[in-house]
């Protein structure tokens, strides 16, 4: 995201690719102009939520009239830097690291996986979904000069400190993490955990222990 992003709540920054998914839809389908009830119906975010998270960036929509999509959509391409492409690492090609390099990251944001590592001698020299497999003993060397800011971490927990060091040393400012390790990153590093097994447990949690009207009040007070 550019700048001007970075001054809005954390909350909302995390919702705009959501928003910018659904508009890309509304443009495929020829519709001109979308209303934030609309919005609200689709991305399950309420329409009061979806006004003030768009406050945050001006007068992006006339009362009376709603959004209109074509500027909607330039705009949030323009936020999102979805005019240049990000280019992309995975570690560990693992059954979910497999998963993400067949995945078409590029279909519905500029972002593409550049090449993959692995420690496996089956798989090193080999191309999945395009995607080249390389030998993790070469990491530095593959990285330099590549301008590859993001990585995609589906490793062993043992392993994914010792890693995350490799790459934060080859100058990658990014890094969405799906192993169960809490890393430890420098302050100018960013850094997003997504453990699936604590998010599985999570919806299983407020299935047992919360109304529908309290897990919706949950989903907007977490963004």
């Amino acid at each position: 995201m550019n700048q001007e992003t970075s001054k809005i709540p954390q909350a909302t920054a995390k919702r705009l690719p959501l928003y910018y998914r659904f508009i890309q839809n509304l443009h495929s389908s020829g519709k001109q102009r979308v209303s934030s009830k609309e919005l609200s119906e689709a991305v399950k975010v309420d329409s009061a939520t979806i006004r003030r998270d768009f406050s945050y960036f001006g007068a992006l929509g006339k009362k009376g009239y709603g959004y209109n999509v074509n500027y909607l959509l330039s705009f949030f391409r323009k936020t999102l830097d979805q005019d240049a492409l990000t280019k992309v690492v995975l570690i560990g090609v693992g059954n979910l690291g497999t998963a993400f390099l067949h995945y078409n990251f590029i279909k519905n944001n500029n972002t593409k996986i550049e090449m993959a590592f692995d420690v496996a001698k089956e798989k090193i020299g080999t191309e999945i979904g395009d995607v080249p497999v390389c030998d993790m003993d070469e990491l530095e060397e593959k990285l330099e000069g590549a301008n590859i800011e993001v990585a995609i971490l589906t490793v062993p927990a043992h392993s994914a400190q010792n890693i995350t060091d490799r790459l934060v040393a080859s100058n990658v400012k990014g890094i969405l993490n799906f192993t169960p390790a809490r890393l430890s990153v420098p302050d100018h590093i960013r850094i997003h955990h997504i453990d699936l097994a604590v998010e599985l447990q999570s919806l299983v949690y407020f299935l047992k222990h919360y109304s529908e009207d309290d897990t919706e009040m949950s989903q907007d007070e977490n963004g």
